[in-house]
């Protein structure tokens, strides 16, 4: 029996040592619970992200039954709908084509622009937090900042934001591993509600450009080609759901990381502190936050084609999960694995990806993780652990449901 158990709360919790003997036990092992192979090894796992034989569908290649496989229920359509014309669930030529159009959006022009947006707000949240003695990190930081930086860079007004937490997280429920039928419904429903709400923005925009997100994606054109409005709302409602769920993991992650482990957090808050570090510094110890308590655990694939991962022959039709939080422990890639490392150089994590699906948000992220960061270690020097973190269910997007501090 593999030590795999992610439905259980306290390997979820801490599922670090079952790692290091599913890395013991091979390269590719068969887990019939899920009917998948768990791909445990950084080298595999990094292999496989760029290996063209794999592909998060099979569609543009098979059929279901062609692939043998069950469509979807048919009560399930707005979520595929959704989520199966967003750039994290296509394969090249339509990837390759609907990654170059929002690039010529979704820009580090544009990224850039948003920065003192991202640090004036970051500033605001933690001042209410200091000003209160303390407070939830997630709740109070962690999730209000991203969710406000995308919806400032798609162009949503202040009054409608509320909704998107809900729907994302709602959305984000279908990623778990075997989930349930409750759990599908509320997906349906927000995907339905999320996508309504967006094509009354995207009509509004084409009426009237501005400078947000949602207007450069309408106006986007290359080479006779524009994206359809059905692509451009899976896009927004992807830039949302990946581009918040990472970073309010990672702040709450890493928070939890830093507390446990003091003389890292006494170094965090030197480079914080230290002017002259410039922003390569505090960009390194986001890095080792990402890696040691990554914030997605498992990234599924579809084979393709026949691959062999060592000695083990895994043949078409076939899922792997190449396990992220694994390969981010790896002893034959990290020196000493298991301490958290803040100036630690090598340090090729997979948190974000790899190959064609590299994460389109990353720059961001990383912009909005420093700010938070920073702005903490800046105004709160003295903070600390105020009561026992509290973990969301779920194993595949894995973070904290609150985080209590004081000041």
């Amino acid at each position: 029996m593999l030590p795999f158990a992610p439905d259980a709360p306290d390997f979820a919790a801490d599922p670090y040592p079952a790692y290091a003997e599913l890395r013991a036990e091979g390269r590719a092992l068969w887990f019939e619970p899920t009917r998948q192979w768990l791909v445990p090894h950084h080298a595999d796992v990094s292999a496989l992200l760029r290996d063209r034989r794999l592909g998060r569908t099979y569609l543009h290649r098979y059929t279901h039954e062609e692939f043998g496989r069950t469509p979807p229920a048919p009560e399930h359509e707005p979520f595929h709908t959704l989520n199966d014309n967003g750039l994290l669930d296509l394969e090249a030529p339509r990837h390759t084509r609907i990654r170059r159009l929002v690039s010529k959006a979704f820009t580090p022009r544009t990224v850039q622009r948003l920065q003192p947006y991202v640090e004036e707000l970051a500033g605001e949240l933690v001042a209410r937090i200091v000003a209160e003695g303390g407070g939830d990190l997630v709740t109070e930081l962690a999730e209000p900042l991203p969710v406000a930086v995308i919806a400032q860079m798609l162009g949503i007004p202040e009054g409608d934001r509320a909704l998107l937490r809900p729907w994302s997280a709602d959305i984000c429920g279908m990623y778990e591993l075997n989930p349930d039928e409750e759990t599908a419904r509320k997906a349906v429903t927000a995907s339905v509600e999320f996508s309504a709400y967006l094509r009354e923005l995207i009509a509004e925009r084409r009426k009237e450009p501005g400078e947000d997100l949602i207007s450069g994606l309408i106006a986007a054109y290359d080479e006779g080609e524009r994206l359809s409005e059905q692509e451009m709302i899976s896009t927004c409602v992807l830039l949302l759901n990946a581009g918040h769920e990472a970073t309010v993991n990672t702040t709450g992650n890493g928070w939890l990381a830093l507390f446990r482990n003091p003389e890292q957090m006494e170094l965090m808050g030197r480079i914080s502190g230290d002017t002259g570090a410039g922003p390569e510094k505090l960009s390194t110890a986001v890095d080792e936050l990402l890696r040691y308590d990554t914030p997605l655990h498992l990234f599924e694939r579809w084979v393709l084609e026949d691959i062999e991962v060592g000695d083990v022959r895994i043949p078409k039709g076939s899922e792997v999960a190449l396990l992220f939080g694994s390969a981010n422990r790896d002893p034959a890639v990290f020196r000493d694995p298991d301490r958290l490392d803040l100036t630690r150089r090598e340090n090729p994590h997979v948190s974000l990806g790899a190959g064609i699906h590299y994460c389109l948000g990353a720059p961001l992220a990383r912009i909005e993780l420093a700010a938070s960061f920073g702005q903490l270690l800046r105004q709160a020097p003295a903070l600390r652990l105020a009561g026992e973190p509290q973990r969301k269910d779920g194993f595949v997007i894995r973070g904290l449901a609150s985080l209590p501090v004081e000041v």
